[in-house]
C-alpha cells in the first residue's frame, strides 16, 4: 500500500468516505465530492486498490482503507493546523488551502510537522487528528513552534494558539478569564500544579487542564487587554484556581 500512488479525486472521494464514517462527525465537517465522472473513476480506482468494497449498492471502507483513509485525513488537518498556528492564515483560508497542501506532504513530513506542532489532537475546527507513529512514541522537536503549557517549562511562554478542552464548562470558564488565542501567557510552575501568569493574574490549573491550552512558544503580540472579568468568575470551581496578589517580576 506504501508505493500505491492514487489520483486527487480518488484521495479526495476516499477522505470523503472516512469522513462519512467518522464517529459523532460534525455538521460542519463537509467535503465536497468530486464531478460524477471523475468520481466515476476514482470510484474504479479505489476498489481495484483494494481499499473500498461494494455491498448492496453502497461503498465502505476496507482496512487498507481505513488506514490510508485516515493518513489522508491527518495530513489534511495538521496541514490546517500549520497553517493556521504558524502561518497565522485565517482559518477559511487554511481549510480552503489545506486540502491542497495536504497532496504534498509526503510519508513521514507529517510526522515531523506534527511534532514541531506538539501533538496536536484536534484541527482549527475542532475535528480530530489521527494520530501517528510520533504521538505514540511521544517524539519531540528540538525546537516546537507549538505545545500544550503541561510541555512547557517554569519560566517559558508565548501566546496562546488554541485550546481544546474535552469539559465544555471548563472551556466556557477558561475563556471568560481571557484565556483566549492570542493572549499572551506564561508558565510559573509546573508542581504540584500548573500555574500560569495571564495579564496581571496568576491561574492554577492541573495537568489536564494544562494539557489542553496550546501556546505558539515564544509568541509576541502588541497591545492586549483581557476581557471584563464576569461576577461568576471569583466562585470556586474544581480544576482552576486564582492567585490573587502584585505581579511577579
Amino acid at each position: 500500500m506504501e508505493e500505491l500512488e492514487l489520483s486527487e479525486a480518488a484521495e479526495e472521494l476516499l477522505a470523503t468516505i472516512w469522513a462519512a464514517q467518522e464517529e459523532e462527525a460534525r455538521p460542519d465537517q463537509h467535503r465536497e465530492r468530486p464531478d460524477a465522472p471523475a468520481e466515476a473513476e476514482a470510484v474504479q480506482q479505489l476498489l481495484d486498490a483494494g481499499l473500498i468494497e461494494q455491498q448492496s449498492g453502497r461503498h465502505s471502507l476496507t482496512a487498507a482503507g481505513k488506514r490510508w483513509g485516515a493518513s489522508i485525513i491527518r495530513r489534511e488537518r495538521l496541514a490546517e493546523r500549520l497553517l493556521a498556528d504558524v502561518l497565522n492564515v485565517g482559518n477559511s483560508l487554511a481549510s480552503e488551502t489545506a486540502c491542497k497542501f495536504e497532496h504534498l506532504l509526503q510519508k513521514g513530513l507529517d510526522d515531523e510537522i506534527c511534532t514541531l506542532l506538539g501533538h496536536p489532537r484536534v484541527c482549527p475546527h475542532g475535528a480530530p487528528i489521527p494520530p501517528g507513529e510520533c504521538c505514540r512514541t511521544g517524539a519531540r522537536a528540538a525546537s516546537k513552534v507549538v505545545s500544550s503549557l503541561a510541555d512547557l517549562h517554569p519560566g517559558e511562554g508565548g501566546l496562546i494558539a488554541y485550546i481544546h478542552a474535552r469539559q465544555r464548562p471548563m472551556l466556557r470558564r477558561l475563556l471568560a478569564m481571557g484565556v483566549v488565542p492570542g493572549a499572551p501567557i506564561s508558565l510559573l510552575q509546573n508542581h504540584p500544579s500548573f500555574v500560569f501568569e495571564l495579564g496581571h493574574t496568576q491561574i492554577a490549573v492541573d495537568r489536564e487542564t494544562a494539557q489542553d491550552v496550546y501556546v505558539r512558544v515564544g509568541g509576541r503580540a502588541g497591545p492586549w487587554s483581557a476581557p471584563a472579568p464576569r461576577s461568576w468568575m471569583m466562585r470556586p470551581f474544581s480544576g482552576l484556581r486564582l492567585r490573587r496578589g502584585r505581579r511577579r517580576r
